[in-house]
Formats: structure tokens, C-alpha cells, sequence
């Protein structure tokens, strides 16, 4: 699939949308979930990235909420909005590859833009590479909020990766393909089949997209988060080290989070699984009611000029 072929941007006779407009759509809705869940987003890093004190022991999961809590009351607006540029500009380098990638296998695979696990997990694995930079400088942005009070500039970051040929910026993809994995599987492929159930399921009862939305996303979320949150405790602990200093790899940041939990048990491993659900539901209503409003629109606009005709019954 290439976006330079007239047919990507041809209307489909079955969904009434063309390619184009559906990763249109998909962005849309990314970038709607992006500003709207980064204060939390920013909350849980710090959460998760406390867990050590300056001399490297681990410290009790309620000591290092506290900490976070401080550092977002000493300056909200800068912790709330940290790292949200390299978010917003990773809507285009981080989503552009990842719903190329997982749209361009659903069409090839003849699913008109539904999505399957088989794309799911292709996604997730081929667009790993792509997604692990901008993850990586969003995080060192928050690094050391603590010690500054400020976030840590993007050429900075870029700077000091650059000494190294940029291999810093590649910490973490192991466990990234693990979570983009499960958040394809559970957010982009098992939301919409489920949100759809729902709304079917309670039609009688004047059920409509936000509220089928909404209930979807609290069902799958807390297995989602339950399945990421290790991931992302390895992805924070891997990307959150020093750039001029030793690389974290991945056995030496899963035997951090295994001696968490002989320490703390549940509750050092599942750091900030609480904030995970609640971000999760939130990123995911987000994002899929951003997609489906433009999704809509978009369909609107199509048989208003007469590029697509729907079948008679059809939703």
C-alpha cells in the first residue's frame, strides 16, 4: 500500500471511507487521547521512576507517590504538560508507522480496516523501531523533574544520544514490542468488537457510542494494565538512566522489578497500576471517539458528494 496509489484514496464500497482517511481518522483520535491523558501519563512515570531513592534501594510504593505528588504540586502546569511535545510530534513519527503498518496488513488482508490480531501483533513488532525514540525523549523529559523542577530540553536529549550514534534512544524496544502488542490486541483490535456487544446488548436501554465507548474501555482496561504495567516499569527504568551513563538492559531492569516485589510484593511490581486504569480508560474512550467522530464525518462527507452509497439496512 503505498500513499502515493490513487486507490488510497478511493472510497471503499463496504465501509464507505478510503485508506486515507482512516489513518486520518486514526490520528485524529491519537492526538485527541494524547493531550487529554498526558497529565496522568506524566503522574505515573514519576510514580513508577521513584521507586529508588538517590542511593539506588527501593523505597515503599506509598513513599514514592508521595514524591510525585510533591513534584506536581511544587509546579503543576510543568509537570502536567511535561513531555507533551515529543508526544504531539510522535502522533506523526510514532503513529504514522504503527497504523501504516496495522491498517495497510487489514487492508491486505482483505479486512476493510477492521483489525485483526494477526495485524495487531505485525504492528506491533514492525513498528517497534519506529516508536522506542520518541518514547525514550518523552521520558528523559521527566527524568529529573525532582532535582530541576523543569523538563529536560529535546536537543539536549538529542545531543547527548548523538555522542553515542543515537543508540541510547533504542533503550527499551524489547519490552515496547510486548506493550504495543497488548495495546494493539486489547485497545485497537478488542475495544471496538466489544464496544460494539455492548451497545447491541443495551440498544433497548438508549445506549449510545460514548456511554458503549466508555464501558468498554473499563472492561478491557484493567487486563490491559494488568498485562503493561511489568512492561512499563522496565521501559521507565531502561529509558529514565542517564544517557552519558551505563545503559539499563533488559535482565538487569527485570531483576530491579523482581527485587521490588520480594521487598513490597504486589504492590512493587504493580506500581502505579491504579493510575494505569484510569489512564487506560480515559486514553482509550478517547481515542476511539475522536476516531469515530471523524470516522462519521468523514463517511458523512462521502455520500453527501455522492462517493459512496450506502446498502440499504447498513448502520
Amino acid at each position: 500500500m503505498s500513499l502515493f496509489q490513487s486507490d488510497y484514496f478511493t472510497v471503499s464500497s463496504k465501509n464507505g471511507l478510503s485508506q486515507f482517511q482512516t489513518m486520518i481518522a486514526y490520528l485524529g483520535g491519537s492526538t485527541f487521547q494524547t493531550v487529554l491523558d498526558n497529565p496522568v501519563t506524566a503522574y505515573r512515570q514519576l510514580v513508577q521512576q521513584y521507586a529508588k531513592d538517590a542511593a539506588g534501594k527501593a523505597v515503599d510504593p506509598t513513599i514514592a507517590t508521595a514524591e510525585a505528588t510533591a513534584v506536581f504540586k511544587a509546579n503543576p502546569a510543568a509537570a502536567a504538560l511535561s513531555g507533551l511535545v515529543p508526544r504531539i510530534i510522535g502522533v506523526g513519527f510514532k503513529r504514522i508507522p504503527k497504523f501504516g503498518i496495522l491498517l495497510g496488513l487489514s487492508f491486505f488482508l482483505g479486512e476493510d480496516g477492521t483489525i485483526s490480531t494477526t495485524s495487531a501483533f505485525g504492528a506491533s513488532v514492525l513498528s517497534a523501531p519506529f516508536i522506542n525514540p520518541i518514547r525514550m525523549i518523552e521520558k528523559q523529559q521527566r527524568a529529573y523533574f525532582k532535582t530541576t523542577g523543569v523538563e529536560k530540553p529535546i536537543m539536549e536529549i538529542l545531543r547527548e544520544s548523538a555522542k553515542q550514534n543515537f543508540i541510547p534512544l533504542f533503550r527499551g524496544t524489547v519490552p515496547l514490542m510486548g506493550h504495543s502488542c497488548a495495546s494493539a490486541l486489547l485497545g485497537l483490535a478488542g475495544q471496538p468488537k466489544l464496544q460494539k456487544y455492548i451497545k447491541e446488548e443495551l440498544s433497548q436501554y438508549g445506549i449510545g457510542n460514548f456511554t458503549s465507548g466508555l464501558l468498554a474501555s473499563a472492561a478491557v482496561t484493567p487486563i490491559y494494565v494488568g498485562v503493561t504495567n511489568p512492561l512499563s516499569r522496565l521501559e521507565v527504568i531502561m529509558q529514565t538512566s542517564k544517557i552519558d551513563g551505563k545503559a539499563i538492559g533488559v535482565i538487569e531492569a527485570c531483576r530491579e522489578v523482581a527485587n521490588d516485589s520480594k521487598q513490597f510484593g504486589l504492590r512493587g511490581i504493580f506500581r502505579g497500576q491504579g493510575l494505569g486504569i484510569a489512564k487506560g480508560i480515559l486514553s482509550l474512550t478517547a481515542f476511539h471517539q475522536g476516531r469515530i467522530w471523524l470516522t462519521e464525518t468523514f463517511r458523512d462527507h462521502n455520500i453527501s458528494n455522492g462517493s459512496y452509497t450506502p446498502k440499504v439496512g447498513s448502520a
